[in-house]
């Protein structure tokens, strides 16, 4: 049996943390309980959290580390990424992304929802002790590549499966894709009861299916890739239309996780309450300030009733593949939102999302969630919540 003491235990089975408070696990990492301190026992000076579960992070990309310039729009971006993505050996993706991982997994990462392109990392991510599920991009413009590109990811699929992973095809947005493959990869997902999908990213893409205009349009069009059809609605509702066209039946079953969603609308949000019968939001703050150099609508999100977990994206859009620093930057810029609703987003939402939530996300006795420490975490006056700091770390305990 091993204890940990803190100035502050966030369990998550509500919002509020213990003051002075225990953890005993036992040696396997299962809580055993939790409680107030005795008077007198030494207490680490921050906060004892469940496992982060890292809701999207394209963990392959990780070689592209500091190659990227910030500001471009996702315009800027897509070509940077285009340009990069055959440019380093296989053995310096391999080294880069297992690094990245085992990082995450020092930090404190327990889970993580990882998209990938190419069988790269399925062989780091088998003998790996982070709990990874695995969704397989599907990327293609032309209607009649579809049946194609279906039975290429159907095979990767099969790949990963065959290594014990959790995977499944996802589409990746509505302007890579037509919109028979847009809903024939959502199908396939769904099969295995999850989808992740990037939407509504950036003004850009809303521009493409509004007005059939735009720098992503633009760039679409110089390069002669088909452009998304000009729906007239947002990328949102043309997704969840696509759904429908699959023959999906409303409610439609499934965790279904819209990635970064920065120009949710309340009606979009009400859409998806309608529609899906599970929907979950990811917020990746740092990514979407170093691409676009704007936030999510925390506030409405918060409204919409929606699950929200936390990403960190990739090292092309971030400086780092770190849960605390994505808090920190949603703390600052919504200081409204208290820490343990934070780590609810970041911890439990995540779990549940993956369906782990019956192990991970909470400190609950008989649960193996992992042991996190964040230092410098502090209220500046005792009847004060806690905030993070810019020197704010985390550390796995076990």
């Amino acid at each position: 049996m091993r204890r940990f003491a803190a100035k502050y235990v966030y369990t998550l089975t509500s919002q509020d943390p213990l003051l002075n408070a225990f953890v005993e696990v036992d040696g396997a990492g299962t809580v055993l309980r939790t409680g107030p301190c005795e008077s007198g026992e030494e207490l680490l000076d921050g906060a004892i959290v469940p496992g982060f579960v890292n809701a999207h992070c394209h963990v392959e990309l990780s070689y592209m580390k500091g190659l990227f310039r910030k500001g471009t729009g996702m315009a800027g971006f897509i070509d940077q990424i285009n340009a990069l993505r055959d440019s380093f050996s296989p053995e310096v993706k391999l080294s880069c992304l297992k690094e990245a991982m085992d990082a995450m997994w020092d930090q404190g990462v327990v889970a993580m929802a990882d998209i990938s392109n190419c069988d790269d990392s399925f062989a780091v991510k088998a003998s790996h002790p982070l709990y990874i599920r695995t969704f397989l991009e599907v990327f293609g413009a032309h209607p009649e590549d579809c049946p194609n590109v279906m039975e290429a990811v159907l095979a990767l699929q099969k790949k990963a499966l065959a290594l014990g992973l959790d995977a499944a095809p996802s589409p990746h947005a509505c302007y890579t894709m037509s919109p028979e493959l847009l809903s024939a990869s959502s199908v396939a997902g769904l099969r295995s009861g999850y989808l992740s999908f990037h939407s509504e990213e950036s003004w850009e893409e809303e521009q493409m299916m509004l007005c059939g205009s735009g720098p992503m349009w633009e760039n679409r069009k110089a390069n002669g890739i088909p452009t998304p059809p000009v729906t007239g609605t947002t990328s949102l509702e043309y997704f969840l239309d696509r759904l429908l066209a699959g023959g999906l039946q409303a409610p439609v079953p499934g965790h279904v996780l819209l990635v970064h969603e920065c120009c949710l609308t309340a009606e979009g949000a009400a859409l998806a309450r309608k529609l899906l019968r599970e929907p979950y939001l990811a917020v990746c703050p740092l990514s979407n300030l170093f691409i676009h150099r704007m936030l999510p609508p925390i506030p409405l999100m918060r409204e919409s009733g929606i699950p929200i977990c936390v990403g960190t994206d990739s090292l092309s859009s971030n400086d780092a593949l770190c849960m605390v620093d994505e808090l920190y930057c949603l703390q600052q810029a919504f200081p409204e939102v208290p820490l343990g609703e934070l780590l609810e987003w970041a911890c439990l939402n995540g779990a549940r999302f993956l369906g782990k939530d019956a192990v991970l996300g909470t400190l609950e006795p008989g649960k193996t969630p992992g042991l996190v420490f964040i230092s410098s975490c502090h209220s500046e006056r005792s009847e004060e919540a806690p905030r993070l700091t810019p020197q704010s770390k985390s550390y796995r305990l076990c």
